[in-house]
């Protein structure tokens, strides 16, 4: 059984920065690819980030590139997502989640990821 524990939300002005990290209790964290992926009401859950086994590989959506940035370290069943330059538009539910088996090309892709946190707020002020 994986679970997921998402810190590091809240509240923050446009412009400003946020750090969340993702805690994984799974023996073998090392086999996973982790990604994050945000909801608003009404929407569908929007892929905003994943990286690959040994944080080598990594994927962004177009909305986010050159302001986000993931990682993991793997020592610490960690991974991290430092969110920059944040705009209004990224308020959001961000939810962590891992995949055995995902697809380098469908990274993006939310049935590729087997399990999920239960998310943490990110609210953007103008």
């Amino acid at each position: 059984q994986v679970q997921l524990v998402e810190s590091g939300g809240g509240l923050v002005q446009a412009g400003g920065s946020l750090r969340l990290a993702c805690a994984a209790s799974v023996r073998t964290f090392s086999n996973y690819a982790m990604g994050w992926f945000r909801q608003t009401p009404g929407k569908e859950r929007e892929f905003v980030a994943a990286i690959g086994l040994r944080g080598v590989a990594t994927s962004y959506a177009d909305s986010v590139k050159g302001r986000f940035a993931i990682s993991r370290d793997n020592a610490k069943n960690t991974v991290y997502l430092q969110m920059n330059s944040l705009k209004p538009e990224d308020t959001a539910i961000y939810y962590c989640t891992a995949g055995l088996f995902v697809r380098a090309q469908n990274m993006g892709a939310a049935d590729e990821y087997n399990h999920w946190g239960q998310g943490t707020q990110v609210t953007v002020s103008s």
